[in-house]
């Protein structure tokens, strides 16, 4: 058996949001096929669990140190935030390789301790591009200039990734921009809790969209969708998350055809995700890979998205394209009338299998120590 430590930028479970979604998975293919885990995550809220010490040979929790003090550095908060020196110490046991899951881990990465170590780190996005989308988001003016300030220390920061000896990058686009700066950089598809595709054929009388609906970019894409379907009464659209915002709920209040399902539970929303007929998922930040996009595909029907969601994912065969409100009605209208079947499932399976079989991509990983 091989070891890996791997740092975390918070306590992967339960795995119900992007990038922690992506870390459990991981961890449960790594387990799956032999390699002990030796997982180090920052705690700020979720607790400890002893589902982590089933697939992981050990398990250290860090408090994140949050609060003011910590962003006044030139490091980036949420890397500052997390540098935990009982970490380095409980890196600094052994030899064993170290995944860096997204640039917030990289604190110790620069250490003399750590020079000789094999380090890989794991992106999950441009983080400054991200900090910048959340930037021309926000209206709060003193949440702008922490975004923009956020924006401009990471961007800064990223040089860090020099001293990694790979870089897996969770999407093309991201491979693109990263690969023009830094050496030995490769995709890693995201990993997922879909070991198989699973669709009902035939159809249903529902529309979703699903998501943590109380971040800024989710909340741009709901609003896009009550905005093109508020008068469109025939078709019934549900929108399920996290969180929902007050805001949503306002919208959405006096729209008989739209209903917002708050904070379903995992088995909830996967019967929402299987039992809708149309999955309506725009986005207007095109960083990373959407993990509810790789759900919708492997357990949903049809799936009406838009270029920024697709653009290098190797999906866009397997979705229906639309870019503008006018766009998304049309198809999510003539799709109502036409049944998921047999050929569309045999070409789904072939897309999602070539590329986003979590134990055939788990020995991307596993093949670099």
């Amino acid at each position: 058996m091989t070891n890996i430590h791997i740092i975390s930028f918070n306590i992967p479970y339960p795995p119900n949001y992007g990038g922690i979604i992506d870390v459990y998975y991981k961890i449960k293919a790594l387990h799956a096929k032999g390699v002990n885990v030796i997982l180090h995550c920052f705690d700020y809220g979720r607790g400890k669990t002893p589902e982590l010490e089933k697939i992981c040979k050990k398990v250290y929790y860090y408090k994140r140190a949050t609060g003011i003090f910590k962003s006044l550095s030139k490091i980036p908060y949420i890397v500052n935030s997390r540098s935990n020196p009982e970490l380095l110490e409980n890196l600094i046991k052994d030899n064993y390789p170290i995944l860096f899951e997204g640039l917030h881990t990289t604190f110790f990465i620069d250490t003399k301790e750590l020079v000789d170590r094999l380090k890989i780190v794991r992106t999950h996005n441009i983080e400054h591009d991200y900090y910048n989308f959340l930037y021309k988001q926000e209206k709060n003016i003193l949440k702008k200039l922490y975004y923009k300030n956020a924006a401009k220390k990471l961007k800064n920061y990223e040089s860090v990734l020099k001293y990694a000896n790979y870089i897996a990058v969770i999407s093309h686009n991201d491979f693109k921009y990263i690969s023009s700066k830094y050496k030995n950089v490769f995709w890693l598809p995201p990993f997922h809790p879909n070991s198989t595709v699973n669709i009902e054929l035939g159809t249903s009388n529902f529309a979703l969209y699903h998501g943590n609906l109380s971040v800024a970019e989710n909340i741009k894409a709901v609003k896009f969708l009550i905005d093109s379907f508020k008068n469109k009464k025939e078709i019934n659209l549900f929108i399920a998350g996290k969180d929902p915002s007050k805001e949503l709920y306002k919208l959405t209040k006096n729209i008989s055809n739209i209903k917002i399902i708050a904070n379903p539970s995992n088995k909830q929303m996967l019967e929402l995700i299987k039992n809708a007929h149309i999955h309506l998922l725009p986005t207007f930040q095109p960083t990373g890979i959407k993990l509810k996009l790789i759900s919708s595909l492997f357990n949903g029907r049809h799936v009406i998205t838009n270029n920024e969601m697709v653009d290098n994912t190797g999906l866009e065969t397997v979705c229906h394209i639309a870019n503008t409100k006018a766009e998304f009605v049309e198809k999510t209208v003539k799709l109502f009338s036409m049944p998921f079947e047999n050929k569309d499932l045999i070409i789904r399976k072939e897309i999602l299998d070539k590329k986003f079989n979590n134990s055939r991509n788990i020995e991307l990983l596993t093949s670099l120590y």
